[in-house]
């Protein structure tokens, strides 16, 4: 068995587990840890849990070590710096006319590199600004484009539920959700229903999908004829969760029916 532990980054941000490292760790501390090729500070959000690692589709990154105070200040002043580095490279962007917008930028711990996160619509070629900025900056600049989505999990805000969004709670991969799931679930086909605050499907269609799909199976479809109480008719309404099915039958008489 692993010990692992969760991290955020941000306040109520994601949280992502590491293995401790055989660290001794209480919520609330600050650590080390591995990220996107550097050292970045961190705060432990969850308490120690133990899994078998072996079960993991890859192995999980380790804490480094528990913060120093020195590693702290290092930390706030990276974020006041990159805080002014993200202004400029708004600019600069302007000033190379390239239609992206900057979302984010922060160093890693030690400033050996200096990431950009933006959202264009279109490929965007970059070279000139990133070699601009690693003339200025002095260390490892990367640009990394976001789609829209992650551009909605960095903003973050509340759907349509009332609850904060689902990216910038837990959600680490973006699933795949499509129309289909939509109508597999009777939803109305109105975007401003089925449609996040990204402009894209929800990703909650995602979660109740394969129930749905389980729960029709003794179900019949819409515009079916079946036989009830030995009289033909044909399904005219269906509700998968109460199981029931209504039919209209050749008399005209609607009969609802109970799996």
């Amino acid at each position: 068995m692993t010990e692992i532990v969760g991290v955020t980054f941000v306040k109520d941000g994601n949280i992502t587990y590491y293995n401790t490292n055989g660290f001794k760790l209480k919520k609330g501390i600050n650590v080390l840890v591995e990220f996107n090729k550097g050292i970045r500070l961190a705060k432990v959000a969850t308490t120690i849990h133990q899994i078998d690692e072996t079960k993991l589709d890859k192995p999980l990154l380790k804490i480094k070590k528990i913060a120093t105070k020195r590693d702290y200040y290092n930390h706030t002043n990276n974020l006041k710096d990159a805080k002014i580095a993200l202004k400029k490279c708004n600019y600069l962007a302007k000033k190379y006319q390239l239609k992206m917008h900057i979302m984010d930028a922060y160093y890693t711990l030690d400033r050996d590199q200096l990431v950009f996160q933006f959202y264009a619509e279109n490929r965007i070629d970059f070279r000139e600004l990133a070699r601009e900025l690693a003339s200025i900056y002095k260390t490892r600049i990367e640009l990394r484009q976001i789609g829209v989505r992650d551009k909605a999990k960095e903003v973050g805000g509340i759907g349509m539920c009332g609850q904060k969004l689902c990216c910038s709670r837990f959600l680490k991969d973006f699933d795949s959700v499509s129309i289909a799931m939509a109508k597999n679930q009777n939803l109305a086909l109105s975007p401003n229903k089925i449609n996040g605050i990204c402009g894209r499907l929800l990703c909650c269609l995602k979660y109740e999908d394969d129930c749905y799909t389980k729960m029709k199976k003794n179900l019949p479809k819409i515009d079916e004829e079946v036989e009830v109480d030995n009289k033909i008719g044909k399904v005219v309404r269906v509700d998968v969760l109460k199981q029931k099915y209504v039919v209209m039958l050749e008399n005209g008489v609607e009969q609802e029916v109970e799996v």
